[in-house]
């Protein structure tokens, strides 16, 4: 479930505007300097962008960008994120545990129900 939600916030952190390029098979990285502590630190931002996720709540062009790529980037465990997403999916993670573990759980309880992606994701990256 780790991964599995850290994927989602690829979107959040570095990633929010990820769009995968058939070229190269990578989201693109016109997003990855975003300021993902900057973001982190407006607990209402992540909240809206988790609500759009969840379908909850209206979406922000942006949001409809992250949502839009949450679950193939949970699906292939991040194997089209740059190293920067990847760090950020990291980061937004340990953020999300730390500090909102209850939305933390409502990703996990609808992308990941049965914990078996984070689990894969888990073996993938060695984590």
């Amino acid at each position: 479930m780790k991964y599995t939600l850290l994927f989602v916030f690829v979107g959040l952190a570095a990633i929010v505007y990820a769009v995968p390029r058939p070229d190269e098979e990578k989201y693109a990285s016109k997003y990855d300097n975003i300021n993902i502590k900057e973001l982190l630190g407006n607990k209402r931002l992540v909240e809206n962008y988790i609500d759009c996720v969840e379908s909850k709540a209206k979406c922000t062009p942006e949001g409809e960008e992250l949502k839009k790529h949450f679950q193939d980037a949970i699906n292939n465990c991040c194997e089209k994120c740059t190293e920067k997403q990847k760090e950020g999916v990291k980061e937004v993670w340990a953020h999300l545990e730390k500090e909102q573990p209850e939305k933390l759980k409502e990703l996990k309880a609808k992308y990941d129900p049965d914990g078996t992606k984070e689990k894969e994701c888990k073996e993938k990256h060695g984590l």
